[in-house]
């Protein structure tokens, strides 16, 4: 989610958009397929489906023999996904590939999907569109809902129980790690203090008198963004499961199989762009992109919440 005031600008993590035909183009959809040189009768996996942008586009290079697997934790959005893509438009019908969905965490990736065989790996780390605006998933401290946030919401610790039963200091540590929140210790504090707290709204409210904004840079972003990022990264395990992807990668790809990772926070960026320049200096990986690619103005005015878009994509050696 990026950063403006309405969460629609400034949600950290960013959102998966829609692909053709499914509402929002997806983020960074052009040079995403262009790193990853679909081609025709390849292996392709998208780690992270959403609601089947990136997917669609793959699918609509791959030809009859090709195959995509793709990787949610959210069964919603895999319903939706699974509806869209099983049901190409009448002329692409008969040259559709082959799709695997698949409701699993993309840190299985290498027990679902035999090493060697795949021509490219796509990941797009940010929170679905679909996922924020559905207040009763939690994610969003935009409208009231009940504090979940789990991706998958069958399983897991919910953001409730995170506020509720952390001691202060667990709690602020959480915040100040995955949030980079400077004020972490006085909003952890507010929140213990606050206790019970079981909505968004209540938690936002908890937050934005704790840490009042200090000047004009500060009140474009609101005073809960960085505890929600905090709170959504360690419900869903996002930085664990993004490692183990990324040590997956190479054991999944073909020799000239293509690995691109969209992130959208600096500590994503930060593991990705670790992760590909050790692969590189190990001889795994040619690197593709020096610098990230990021979105331009025209695709920024289109949808905001590509603005903290960084793409990074690396060849396997």
């Amino acid at each position: 989610m990026d950063n403006g005031f309405s969460e629609a600008h400034n949600a950290p993590g960013g959102t998966h958009g829609e692909g053709r035909g499914f509402g929002h183009v997806a983020v960074l959809l052009k040079p995403a397929i262009e790193f990853l040189a679909v081609r025709r009768g390849g292996t392709y996996i998208d780690a992270t489906v959403g609601l089947g942008g990136h997917s669609w586009e793959i699918a609509n290079r791959l030809g009859a023999q090709g195959r995509l697997i793709g990787f949610d934790k959210d069964p919603a959005a895999l319903r939706r996904a699974r509806e869209r893509l099983n049901r190409p438009a009448g002329e692409l019908a008969s040259d559709w590939p082959q799709i695997e969905l698949l409701h699993a965490s993309f840190a299985e990736a290498a027990q679902n999907v035999e090493a060697g065989t795949a021509d490219g790996l796509l990941a797009d780390l940010g929170v679905s569109s679909m996922q924020l605006e559905d207040t009763a998933r939690g994610f969003s401290f935009q409208a009231d809902g009940p504090l979940d946030m789990r991706m998958n919401p069958h399983s897991g610790l919910t953001a409730e129980q995170v506020v509720n039963r952390f001691d202060e200091r667990a709690l602020a540590d959480a915040i100040y790690e995955f949030g980079e929140e400077r004020r972490s210790r006085r909003i952890a504090r507010a929140i213990v203090r606050a206790r019970p707290i079981r909505t968004t709204a209540q938690l936002a409210e908890v937050i934005s008198a704790a840490a009042r904004p200090m000047n004009q840079a500060a009140r474009r972003i609101h005073p809960a963004t960085r505890t929600f990022q905090a709170l959504r990264i360690l419900v869903n395990r996002e930085l664990d499961d993004l490692r183990a992807l990324l040590g997956a990668a190479p054991q999944v790809l073909k020799p000239g199989g293509r690995l691109v990772i969209i992130s959208f926070h600096s500590l994503e960026d930060r593991i990705v762009k670790d992760a590909l320049r050790d692969g590189a200096r190990d001889g795994q990986y040619r690197l593709l992109t020096k610098k990230p690619v990021m979105a331009d103005e025209e695709e920024i005015d289109r949808n905001p919440r590509s603005r903290s878009a960084k793409l990074r994509a690396a060849e396997r050696v």
